[in-house]
């Protein structure tokens, strides 16, 4: 009859207009197969470290070495840009006629003596005067969070508290722009041809203050870290679990692609059935 005719007709319009139940699935399922976390083993300060002393020397691979108050050490951090307190300690250490002229690191660092940098440095505002770093490489927070990549970020385990957050900003702020960071080279020049693990970023053993690490730890307490606690292997393990998650992200990705694609022929398939039988219907009616 023409309403059976009219009837069919509706079914194949709602049916080629909207996707089965199936392939709509996927198509909302698929962005949720990007979302992922790398690290899976952060653990609260107060459980990776003992105390500042362990977080200090164990955080940057031995590239810092904890000594007492009373001993010449070094301070990641200071409020008169006219006198650097670093400079004492470097003649304390190395004698009265020692001065560091020279930016011996060498990643983003100056290629040269320390500069001074002007009122432009807003970050790392206490080495303004004499830097070996350069107001545009420090220029806040997020900048220096993020210089070397995915994996050497400090908050990869979830917001810090700004307490926290604020010693990893002085760290970096005594590495990237401190002239007498780079005395503590781990390697020197000589060892270039002959060491296979030369290079000239890593830091080996600069004294610091056991009260700021103390202070440090305590701020730091109840948030979270990777791994052990060395910052290096933590960037390890993160580009390694990050590579296996993404294979496997691919992996799933496809099969849901592929499920799609089963699931359009499918209703591709249905849609053609339904037109055939239409015009079936509508030549019974002729």
């Amino acid at each position: 009859s023409l309403r059976s005719s009219q009837n069919t007709h509706q079914q194949i319009n709602k049916k080629s207009n909207e996707p089965t139940m199936f392939a709509r699935l996927f198509l909302l399922a698929a962005p949720a197969l990007l979302v992922t976390a790398y690290e899976d083993t952060c653990s609260p300060f107060n459980q990776i470290y003992a105390d500042g002393t362990e977080l200090c020397e164990v955080m940057w691979g031995g590239a810092f070495k904890v000594v007492d108050d009373a001993e010449p050490s070094y301070t990641m951090w200071f409020f008169d840009h006219e006198n650097n307190p670093n400079d004492a300690t470097t003649r304390a250490i190395f004698g009265e006629e020692k001065v560091a002229d020279q930016c011996h690191l060498d990643y983003y660092h100056k290629s040269g003596p320390p500069t001074p940098e002007g009122d432009g440095m807003a970050e790392c505002h206490p080495w303004k005067n004499n830097a070996c770093c350069t107001k545009d490489t420090v220029g806040s927070v997020d900048q220096i969070n993020e210089a070397y990549g995915e994996g050497y970020e400090w908050d990869r385990c979830g917001k810090m508290s700004q307490s926290c957050e604020r010693f990893f900003v002085m760290e970096a702020c005594l590495y990237e722009c401190e002239p007498a960071a780079g005395l503590y080279r781990k390697y020197n020049d000589s060892e270039k041809e002959t060491n296979v693990d030369f290079n000239a970023w890593q830091m080996h053993q600069m004294p610091i203050k056991k009260s700021f690490c103390n202070a440090w730890y305590d701020a730091c307490y109840n948030d979270y870290f990777c791994g052990k606690g060395d910052y290096f292997e933590c960037q390890e393990h993160y580009k390694k679990n990050k590579k296996a998650e993404e294979d496997a992200l691919a992996a799933e990705k496809k099969v849901a692609e592929d499920a799609l694609i089963e699931a359009e022929k499918a209703l591709a398939a249905e849609k053609k059935a339904a037109e055939d039988a239409q015009i079936e219907a509508e030549k019974a009616l002729t």
